[in-house]
């Protein structure tokens, strides 16, 4: 704190360092070096570590142990429910929170730092919501050390002055910031409920567009109207032909001289599959669309007489939309610009890391190509709707269905195979159209309050550091003044621990003395 600031103090406060804070019979010490050698899971004494300290709230994380003879051998300090407790290491460096005491005998590790003001010392609330204000957390990051870990020594948290009310009003203000941080917290609990409600609201929606319940099938509205539709089935008889068709013009256009055998997309595995309304049809991706996937990138990419283009990877697919901020080039050759080119309509889709993750690209046709890690689905001809296949991809990536979800210890992958026999429901065109809008107005309405959430949410955690911010300017308990001044309160610290120090001075002079 500079000397401006402490000539802005309010009435009675004044200033000190933590060390000033502790009584004769507090402690100001660091944690002990306990190594794993030492440790012992039969232990009966408890190592609290550093994942136990929560950024104002002790977190009962760890399960660490070491024995009562260990310990004592050690020399460690033994904890006191109430302590307070510092983290000498993120994350965030420099936040504390107060012991909550344990069933057994406990201790902390080096990189924990333990205050214990005493009787005739500050209050440990106080302090802790002291320690973990912005402006007490931006003195730490400036005295902080390491290169690849971060910490903070016991010296330099020793070095930083504190402004100090007077004990009454340190007991207000702990009050006034509990008081209102229980409002706060149950606004964001609120508001989480809230986003949790908006995320399984997404989840539904999406379910019910891939099983034909969000809107009137077409069956149903052609009964209603006394008219005819087009099933799914038919419509799917169309696509295979066209399908088989452009693959002939194909291979007339090879000049081959033998012919070819045609293959036929391979049939859906029904198994497991939910039952479709009626002019719905299961069928394949393959069979709906030419799948291919992107160029691998290799040092040869770069070579010269390549042309070098922009191209979409992995990292640049996001839900529902494509990210073009961060797109890097490779070189391709001219026989394969076609080939790797993406053109308006084109779904592309993660083959790795979140396998299935995909968007529709909308830009404009060879202005992007796209790397080995994605999948280009092209749909053969105008059906069915690219946008009504990336919502299946969706529900069936985050539902687990279809696309299970990768484990935490493996990377989920669609290869090139099980893409074209991945099972997808086939509407009929009209209603995938109506699907479509509906689905993309009520995840519009569903991102438009999610946002406004997250926006509350971090103004929740702004508005939490400013009232922090006025209770240690005092602006936010009430001053009283006949409460004894802070100064009185230090004096009266320092004055014992004089006192204490002469009577252990005394003590050993008389111990001598009677040895001699």
């Amino acid at each position: 704190m500079n000397r401006d600031v402490e000539q802005n103090l309010p009435a009675g406060w004044a200033t000190t360092t933590i060390g000033g804070l502790v009584g004769a019979d507090g402690e100001f010490v660091d944690g002990d070096w306990v190594e794993s050698k030492d440790q012992d899971p039969n232990g009966d004494v408890r190592l609290i570590q550093l994942a136990d300290v929560g950024d104002g709230k002790y977190l009962d994380k760890s399960s660490r142990f070491l024995t009562s003879e260990k310990a004592e051998q050690l020399r460690c300090t033994f904890l006191e429910k109430g302590d307070v407790l510092i983290a000498r290491m993120p994350d965030p460096l420099g936040r504390a929170c107060i012991f909550q005491g344990d069933s057994k005998k406990s201790v902390t590790v080096v990189d924990v730092c333990i205050v214990r003001t005493g009787r005739f010392g500050a209050n440990h609330r106080w302090l802790v919501w002291f320690v973990n204000a912005p402006d007490f957390r931006s003195r730490v990051a400036g005295l902080q050390s390491g290169s690849t870990r971060k910490r903070i020594s016991r010296g330099n948290l020793a070095t930083i002055l504190l402004p100090v009310p007077p004990l009454k009003e340190q007991l207000r203000i702990a009050d006034e910031i509990e008081k209102q941080f229980t409002r706060l917290d149950a606004a964001v609990t609120a508001l989480k409920r809230v986003q949790a409600n908006l995320k399984r609201y997404r989840a539904a929606v999406l379910k019910a567009a891939c099983e034909g319940r969000l809107v009137p099938t077409e069956a149903e509205l052609a009964r209603r109207e006394g008219r005819s539709y087009e099933p799914a089935s038919e419509l799917l008889k169309r696509i295979l032909a066209d399908r088989r068709s452009r693959w002939e013009a194909a291979q007339l256009t090879k000049g081959r001289t033998s012919k070819p055998i045609y293959k036929r997309p391979s049939d859906p595995v029904l198994e497991n599959l939910y039952e479709l309304p009626r002019g719905w049809d299961w069928s394949t991706l393959g069979a709906v669309a030419e799948i291919k996937l992107g160029k691998m990138l290799s040092p040869k990419a770069y070579e010269e007489g390549l042309v070098q283009l922009p191209y979409l990877r992995n990292e640049n697919v996001r839900w529902g939309h494509i990210d073009f901020d961060d797109v890097k080039l490779m070189g391709f050759k001219q026989g394969e610009l076609e080939r790797y080119q993406l053109q308006p309509n084109d779904l592309v889709v993660c083959e790795g890391g979140e396998a299935g993750r995909c968007a529709v690209y909308e830009g404009e046709s060879g202005a992007y190509m796209y790397q080995k890690a994605l999948h280009r689905v092209r749909i053969f001809g105008a059906a069915p709707s690219p946008y009504f296949i990336q919502f299946c991809f969706r529900h069936f990536v985050l539902s687990g269905k279809v696309i299970p979800r990768p484990s935490e210890t493996t990377i989920q992958h669609l290869p090139l195979e099980e893409m074209e026999r991945l099972p997808v429901p086939i509407p009929p065109i009209k209603e995938q159209d109506r699907i479509v809008s509906e689905v993309e107005r009520r995840l519009s309405i569903r991102d438009e309050l999610e946002t406004q959430v997250i926006a509350n949410v971090k103004r929740a955690e702004r508005l939490r550091q400013a009232i922090l911010k006025d209770a240690f300017e005092g602006k936010l308990a009430p001053q009283d003044p006949n409460d004894e001044p802070a100064s009185a309160l230090l004096e009266r610290i320092r004055a014992l621990k004089e006192t204490s120090k002469s009577d252990s001075v005394d003590g050993k002079r008389m111990l001598k003395a009677a040895k001699s």
